[in-house]
């Protein structure tokens, strides 16, 4: 294993995904271990060389932790992720929690005053409707899995007045 390997690893695995520093040292130590184990060597002997070549890659710019926290997070809002949820998934993905709460404030900044409480209500309406809970269930069966539809958004991060606000929807208000 040498730096040039790693850095042939590591641009192959930017070039198929965007990724987080923490994601990125994640998997170089997980492609050298592998490859350590496989020649019967010490992985711990190689933590300087993937150290420098994440390194390498935050200074050359192509692992930014604060933009790739920006475009997850769109993408998880258009899925219907609450802002619980894309604190955990964020975390999860080797965020700092400081870089997420900024893209955090800079979302709600990007709105208009009046919208800003409105991405909430609008991550669990996308969230109700690709689940096809509350409103976007068959009419005959919202009222028997009303408290399964609240749960199951109580469950996704959602606060119990949302959740109730969204599974009450009627059926002409959800435009």
């Amino acid at each position: 294993m040498s730096p040039a390997w790693l850095e042939r690893a590591a641009l192959h695995y930017l070039e198929r995904y965007s990724a987080s520093t923490e994601m990125l040292r994640r998997t170089l130590a997980r492609r050298v271990q592998k490859r350590a184990r496989a020649r019967g060597e010490d992985p711990a002997l190689f933590t300087d060389l993937v150290t420098a070549t994440v390194a390498r890659a935050v200074s050359a710019g192509l692992v930014d932790d604060a933009r790739f926290a920006d475009t997850r997070l769109a993408t998880l809002r258009r899925r219907g992720t609450s802002s619980r949820g894309v604190s955990a998934k964020l975390a999860a993905k080797g965020v700092p929690r400081d870089v997420v709460e900024a893209a955090m404030l800079a979302e709600r900044d990007a709105l208009p005053d009046g919208e800003a409480e409105a991405i909430e209500d609008q991550a669990a309406r996308a969230y109700a409707k690709r689940r096809r809970l509350g409103p976007y269930r068959r009419p005959d069966q919202r009222a028997a899995h009303r408290d399964r539809d609240l749960a199951a958004l109580a469950r996704a991060g959602f606060a119990y007045d949302l959740a109730r606000r969204v599974v009450d929807l009627e059926p002409d208000d959800m435009v």
